[in-house]
């Protein structure tokens, strides 16, 4: 029986181990840390008993991994949960813009707009499991799906401020900005809007809902699957070269997946890597980062726009214009006056987070990679911008700052979550320029992590992506994420 071991357990370290073990590869994952999952983790951060997700926090590319939907997780408990608003947008006037999978209360929410939305994004959505499977896998291939990919390739190789002239009143061009904005960065440059196009559509199409019981609760279940499989997961294992993994196994290994950044694979691999490798991995550029902050409140954030008070996500940044001057900010490496924060009410849609009236409420602000500040008071401010009172609800409040985050997870470097900068060369040739992305130069030897397309988010499709192209070097199929599960 081959053998195969994947450095790290974060959703795309486990995608590709289940993957593998569906082939009938004998599968150990190897994690630092003491406990598996990287970025999908829940915690009791503030008050006991109340649950706040680590890091990620809402799953619209989750629901819609053409992978992860193949798994059936619901057998190994898993439960998605939508809240009655999939995300809000706030403005200073007492507006705010709405996606949701009712098309009509978005349309209700945006004014004059309301029908050039619809034309936009209403036919994407019809089209959105076709344009999941073109995007969520490496730029340059050879379309399946070649006219729903054009359709969308149309509004996504834009800026994204290009993209915001569409509408002609401010919600509908904040609402398309603050989903824009998920791409960590400027955005007027080419391929700018196209975080925001996927994360729109997919909140018409599938919603942006959350895990029930946390986040955690799609580690578990990745996990209950894989040891179905046969496959192990074990903690506290630190891989700093590939010489350890034949001692750890027992033999050396038929293949090895990195769930790693490319700088940490390139000192993993070593001397082994090709100079030309080498040289590309350690030139790879993180980008801007998080502040994260989550409250204990009592009872629920005072919004004065009672749509955000039913929504499961919002985006906190005001107009058009204010987001991309703070995106640009963070970009440049200076810390924003007022940076774009999101806000996080996953309890709404899920009230096992909650104990008696106290909630957890999840927050992060956009700042410059490897802040060394305090972002918390710029949270807050920004939250109570649109909910004047919040602060007299706060209970208990638990901050990380971007140096916190990357000692807690290797891969977040400089408190970059999104596995590197989106600028738009590296958004399309992730992590070096090459048609194998995946490959690292060595014989049975991948990267696997968000460093590789299609890149951030609980998906697993840079796992599963990297395991068939692993698989492919064995000579196994089937090759589809429909066909792995036949």
């Amino acid at each position: 029986m081959s053998t195969a071991v994947v450095v790290g357990s974060g959703p795309n370290g486990l995608a590709a181990a289940i993957r593998l073990a569906q082939a009938g590869l004998a599968v150990t994952v190897l994690e630092a840390a003491d406990r598996p999952g990287g970025g999908t983790h829940t915690s009791e951060l503030t008050l006991p008993g109340l649950l706040h997700d680590d890091c990620a926090g809402i799953h619209p590319t989750g629901v819609a991994s053409p992978f992860l939907s193949s798994l059936g997780l619901d057998r190994f408990g898993l439960r998605w949960r939508w809240p009655e608003i999939d995300l809000a947008h706030p403005l200073d006037d007492g507006r705010a813009a709405v996606i949701d999978r009712d098309m009509q209360r978005t349309e209700a929410s945006l004014g004059r707009d309301a029908a050039a939305w619809r034309r936009l994004f209403a036919p994407l959505a019809a089209r959105f499991p076709k344009i999941a499977e073109e995007v969520l896998q490496p730029v340059p291939h050879l379309p399946r799906h070649p006219v729903a990919l054009a359709r969308f390739g149309m509004f996504a190789l834009p800026p994204a401020t290009w993209t915001a002239r569409l509408w002609r009143d401010e919600p509908a061009r904040a609402l398309f900005m603050g989903v824009a904005a998920h791409a960590f960065g400027r955005l007027d440059t080419p391929l700018s809007g196209s975080v925001g196009m996927l994360m729109a559509v997919a909140g018409h199409a599938v919603g942006w809902p959350v895990a029930e019981g946390g986040t955690y609760a799609i580690t578990a279940a990745m996990i209950r699957l894989l040891e179905s499989l046969d496959g192990e997961v074990r903690t506290g294992v630190t891989v700093t070269g590939l010489d350890q993994l034949p001692d750890l196994l027992g033999r050396a290994p038929d293949l090895v997946l990195l769930d790693t950044g490319p700088h940490a694979a390139a000192r993993i691999v070593g001397d082994r890597l090709p100079p030309r490798v080498r040289r590309a991995l350690n030139r790879y550029r993180y980008g801007p980062a998080v502040h994260k902050v989550d409250f204990a409140i009592d009872g629920d954030v005072p919004w004065t726009n009672e749509d955000c008070r039913r929504a499961g996500t919002l985006h906190l940044g005001g107009g058009a214009a204010q987001i991309a001057a703070a995106e640009a900010a963070s970009g440049r490496g200076v810390m924003p006056r007022r940076p774009f924060v999101l806000v996080g009410q996953q309890y709404l849609a899920d009230p096992s987070r909650s104990v008696g009236n106290a909630n957890p409420l999840y927050a992060y602000a956009h700042v410059p990679h490897g802040y060394a500040g305090d972002a918390t008071d710029a949270v807050v401010g920004q939250i109570e911008r649109f909910a004047p009172g919040f602060r007299d609800r706060i209970l208990a409040t638990h901050s990380r700052t971007t140096q916190q985050l990357g000692a807690g997870n290797a891969n977040y470097v400089g408190g970059d979550i999104t596995g590197g900068s989106n600028h738009a060369r590296q958004l399309v040739l992730r992590p070096r320029l090459t048609t194998h992305p995946y490959s690292l130069g060595v014989p049975g030897v991948y990267l696997c992590s968000a460093s590789t397309p299609p890149g951030a988010g609980v998906h697993g499709m840079c796992g599963f992506n990297a395991a068939e192209s692993a698989l492919a070097h064995l000579d196994t199929s089937p090759r589809s994420p429909a066909e792995a599960t036949r």
